[in-house]
């Protein structure tokens, strides 16, 4: 089968950062599904694992953690699944990933493609919705109230994939204020476009944009991104017990102890945790995924798809990796076919 990887890490500008190889089609077995890629989209987290995977001598890592297909075969204890049967999900950060004609994936962590999408749109939405539902309502619990905070969620850096799911589902699922953040006018008006009720400039001070509101202090901060370079006006804006999400790594320690005198909880999120870690309720992930389907079929949230770059191969997704580094995507930047 075709696929792309690489077996150096590299900058995305070297020749051979990634490369296009043929590998055996794998085996489905346990409860695996052996899923035909139609589309994959790329992630902040496929250019870091390229920068930092550990690499054995000679082989070769496979990236990409989203993707939308058919089940061509199953394992032999697989339940949820038959083939023929169309999916999406996100895959999991310790197996082979998604950029190839064929792929392994436990069905505990695998979604019905919503049936109004094309295998393009369905592919923007796994990870993102799964690292977005995931914190909001499985980590940070939106849905409970925090005591005299005002109801209400600031995302931080709300334009890209996580942000644009968040701010859908907490419209949908939830009664909080949505506050997005974004420093470009077409960002400000792409989150706006999703439903934000609110959209500050996070190039500017946070703490006093939300004191201009003068509506109270927020129940909960979401930092997507930059979140060492925005601790100290999380710190200031945030309620008393209120909670921080945050799925970034700070580039700069973030001292905890900084908490303690509003009592705050924070609540790191990785949606790699259940899959790798083989939880008891890692099928939590096919169920949610499932949701966000509904709700895409219902009309109440759309894809986030912003470009489709080409087939899957490794000029085309050297071109995503090099969109991703430079921090100035919006949405979800699609692959479609071999």
């Amino acid at each position: 089968m075709r696929a792309v990887g690489f077996n150096q890490n590299q900058p995305i500008s070297s020749e051979t950062a990634l490369v296009d190889i043929d590998l055996p089609v794998p085996d489905a077995k346990g409860r695996d599904l052996l899923v035909e890629i139609k589309a994959i989209s790329v992630n902040p987290v496929d250019t870091k694992t390229r920068k930092n995977a550990v690499l054995e001598p000679g082989q070769y890592k496979i990236l990409g953690y989203d993707a939308a297909g058919v089940v061509k075969a199953v394992g032999p204890d697989v339940k949820l699944f038959k083939p023929g049967d169309e999916v999406y999900y996100a895959g999991a950060i310790n197996r082979q990933g998604t950029n190839a004609e064929f792929h392994l994936v436990d069905e505990r962590i695998v979604g019905a493609k919503p049936k109004t999408l094309s295998f393009e749109q369905a592919a923007a939405l796994p990870l993102t919705a799964i690292t977005a539902y995931e914190t909001l309502f499985h980590r940070m619990r939106v849905q409970d109230k925090v005591a005299s905070a005002w109801n209400a969620v600031l995302l931080i850096g709300s334009a890209g994939g996580v942000g644009s799911i968040a701010i859908q589902l907490l419209r949908e699922l939830s009664d909080v204020t949505v506050i997005a953040t974004a420093s470009r006018p077409e960002t400000q008006a792409w989150t706006q476009e999703l439903g934000a009720h609110h959209v500050l400039d996070h190039s500017k001070p946070l703490a006093k944009q939300i004191a201009d509101l003068a509506i109270g202090a927020p129940a909960f901060v979401f930092s997507i991104t930059e979140t060492s370079q925005h601790i100290g006006d999380i710190l200031e804006l945030i309620a008393p017990q209120g909670r921080l999400g945050l799925i970034d790594d700070p580039k700069e320690p973030v001292d905890v102890r900084q908490f303690k005198r509003k009592a705050l909880s924070i609540h790191w999120e990785t949606m790699f945790a259940r899959p790798v870690f083989q939880t008891a309720d890692m099928i939590e992930q096919h169920k949610l995924l499932n949701h966000v389907a509904e709700l895409v079929d219902a009309g109440k949230i759309k894809t986030t798809l912003s470009d489709i770059l080409g087939p899957i191969n490794a000029a085309n997704l050297k071109a995503a990796h090099a969109l991703i580094e430079s921090g100035k995507t919006r949405g979800k930047l699609v692959l479609s076919g071999f």
